[in-house]
């Protein structure tokens, strides 16, 4: 059997809730793939890092956020989801009650809350659209 050279990614879904409405973080890639494209906070996993240590450490980087705890949603997967060759990325999910300070860093150009019913009119980077989707239903 030939060699699996699979990466193993962590995507951040943080919702916060704004007058009964919810809103999602998201970061405005910096590099390639979707340079400048809007996607959710995450990255590549580290050798021997847990995964929701990765997605805190990837969320507070690209954001400034902190967040005490985060539910994992559901591993995304499908072949060509990243130019760069096959990743399996893992959801986690986090809800906060305010709109908390945004500091952009490390792979972020941008970070910005945006409401949810805004989304459907942007193209978010990798299947991001479909991340937030399942992440909705945990709500």
């Amino acid at each position: 059997m030939a060699e699996q050279n699979i990466a193993i990614t962590v995507d951040s879904v943080v919702f916060c809730k704004v007058n009964n409405k919810f809103k999602v973080l998201l970061i405005q890639r910096k590099n390639d793939p979707f340079k400048d494209q809007w996607a959710l906070p995450g990255g590549f996993v580290e050798e021997g890092e847990d995964l929701e240590t990765a997605a805190k450490r990837e969320l507070q980087e690209e954001t400034g956020v902190k967040v005490e705890s985060m539910e994992q949603v559901q591993a995304f997967g499908k072949p060509g989801r990243d130019p760069r060759g096959r990743t399996i990325s893992i959801a986690f999910l986090s809800r906060i009650f305010c709109e908390e300070d945004l500091t952009p860093s490390d792979d972020a150009k941008d970070a910005k809350w945006f409401a949810i019913e805004k989304l459907h009119n942007m193209d978010l980077a990798f299947d991001h659209d479909e991340i937030i989707n399942v992440a909705q239903q945990f709500l």
